[in-house]
């Protein structure tokens, strides 16, 4: 995965939780997908178009993990969000 700016889907519903975990219901297949607090970091910096790269830097900034093990992270969720079509290349 690259730095590339990617779009989450207009057809994906997003709902975040007090304690920071969320949903995503896909309105296409009718499916829907529980996410971690660290998925739905990665799911809000997507809406606001943020890249791979600045989402992990934000994590790095709140959490106490080092840049590359977040940037594994980020990429891991990105390529999930993909597979399952939530998100789309700009």
């Amino acid at each position: 995965m690259t730095s590339t700016n990617l779009m989450t889907g207009k057809h994906v519903v997003a709902t975040d939780f007090d304690g920071g975990e969320g949903i995503l219901v896909d309105l296409n297949t009718k499916k829907y997908y529980q996410l971690n607090e660290t998925a739905m970091v990665v799911w809000k910096g997507l809406e606001q178009g943020k890249t791979t790269r600045e989402i992990a830097a934000d994590i790095t900034s709140n959490y106490e993990v080092a840049l590359d093990r977040a940037t594994i992270s980020v990429e891991r969720i990105v390529d999930n969000f993909q597979n399952y079509k939530l998100v789309n290349a700009k």
